[in-house]
């Protein structure tokens, strides 16, 4: 979509007004084009959606709120980038402004990725500067809301299994949330709220938090839709887009039957997986991160969540194997929270591949580990396991940055040019232990009819 194609439409049309709201990114950065054609903005105003973008109005927003955010500051070189980066203290998150599918984000953990990464960026021209933002690590949050003014809708809180640094679309999400304290919750219901009003939305928004260390953090608002919206309309039945229609032409959440805050709870559990298509992707890499890289979603439904998730996993592909054979190759500073998960996978009856300093590692803790050679070190290496068709999962956390010619990244890609599922966080290796626990398998699983949630 271009600002030529939609003047075309525009000049045959000659519309009453335009809804922005349910296109994305996309239709978000033409709402100036749209404006400057004559068209009317219905809903949020133009000048409102700017202040959810821009960095400086936006900041000034959440202070007028009371609300939280991480650290950061706007750059336009590199120089400034890392002027910034030393300032808060790595690893930062960087970002150009108005981004679509996360394109262009990434963590940086030192001035040479920074630099990488701003090159990147800048080979594409930037209107808007680009963002540098301390990373949190904590528990991201997201909801979808829609206001009219006055009062607000929350239809649910959506709680992701990986922490934050994952793009949400690429994350397991949860329905109704599993971890997240009412503390928290009700900390959620009142930002979204007041961040809601002093932006003056009228219509829908998509806000992402962070819980860290007690703390409830606001990283992102969008005043447009977001990819959860069909989500969670199915899973609590309510028309998210017919009600923020309404609302943008002018009715009240009162007058249509709802209340303000949150909506309610539903006793089903809802899991939301990301669906892949690195094997379509040559030299694709598979690690997660800021940058959007799923292609689809499935949805696991269930009054118990690890029945849930066990769907959800078999939806998008994942075949899950309740014992077997187990790759693990894992950075340094993981290996301390990759302990208690080999134990279980271990004590599960799952055999236990590993390189030389992970072995060691576990081996020194009472797990034992079959040691395999790394890629192209001679026979039995890696790469021989993984084309044998031996190894059912393989657990591998990337190390800093994102080059072709490292060795993990040469395994991911043989995983998946190999059909083995590979894991590159271990908060989904954790969902994926939990939905194998207890045994249950596909024959046990039962349908839920989402129309009558």
């Amino acid at each position: 979509m271009t600002k030529e194609d939609v003047e075309n439409i525009v000049d045959v049309e000659k519309p009453y007004g335009a809804i922005v709201q349910f296109g994305g990114q996309t239709a978000i950065k033409l709402t100036k084009a749209l404006s400057d054609m004559g068209v009317r903005i219905l809903g949020t105003a133009e000048v409102d959606m700017d202040r959810a973008e821009d960095r400086k109005e936006f900041d000034e927003a959440l202070n007028n709120c009371g609300i939280l955010r991480p650290k950061g500051s706007t750059i336009f070189t590199v120089e400034e980038a890392k002027q910034v980066a030393n300032r808060l203290g790595y690893p930062v998150l960087v970002r150009p402004s108005y981004v679509l599918g996360g394109q262009g984000m990434a963590i940086a953990y030192d001035d040479t990725e920074i630099e990488e990464y701003i090159n990147e960026i800048n080979t594409v021209a930037q209107e808007h500067p680009i963002l540098v933002d301390k990373y949190i690590l904590g528990k991201e949050v997201e909801v979808d809301a829609i206001c009219d003014g006055e009062d607000i809708l929350i239809p649910g809180i959506m709680e992701h299994l990986e922490r934050a640094g994952v793009h949400s679309g690429d994350s397991i999400s949860v329905y109704p949330t599993q971890n997240v304290e009412k503390i928290h919750e009700d900390k959620i219901i009142e930002y979204t709220s007041k961040i809601a009003k002093e932006l003056n939305i009228i219509g829908i928004l998509n806000i992402q938090f962070i819980i860290s260390n007690g703390e409830v953090y606001i990283i992102e608002v969008n005043p447009r839709s977001s990819r959860t919206v069909p989500y969670i309309s199915k899973v609590t039945n309510l028309p998210m887009i017919e009600i923020a229609t309404r609302v943008i032409l002018g009715e009240k959440l009162r007058n249509l039957g709802y209340g303000t805050g949150l909506y309610r709870k539903s006793e089903y559990i809802c899991v939301k997986m990301p669906v892949f298509s690195f094997e379509k992707i040559k030299n694709a890499d598979t690690s997660l991160g800021p940058e959007m890289k799923s292609t689809g979603e499935v949805l696991g439904v269930s009054t118990k969540f690890e029945n849930a998730v066990l769907k959800a996993f078999i939806g998008s592909g994942v075949n899950i194997k309740t014992n077997g054979n187990i790759l693990i190759t894992v950075r340094d500073k993981d290996k301390e929270e990759m302990l208690p998960l080999a134990r279980k996978f271990k004590n599960k009856g799952f055999n236990i591949y590993a390189t030389k300093g992970t072995a060691s590692f576990l081996e020194g803790h009472g797990i034992s580990t079959i040691v395999v050679e790394k890629i192209w070190e001679g026979k039995d290496s890696i790469i021989d396991l993984i084309q044998s068709g031996r190894i059912n999962f393989v657990i591998n956390t990337p190390t800093k940055g994102k080059h072709a010619n490292r060795d993990g990244f040469k395994i991911r890609r043989m995983a998946v040019e190999c059909k083995i599922p590979c894991f590159t966080s271990l908060d989904t290796v954790n969902a994926l232990y939990q939905a194998i626990e207890d045994d249950v398998t596909e024959k046990d699983l039962t349908p839920v009819d989402i129309t009558k949630i």
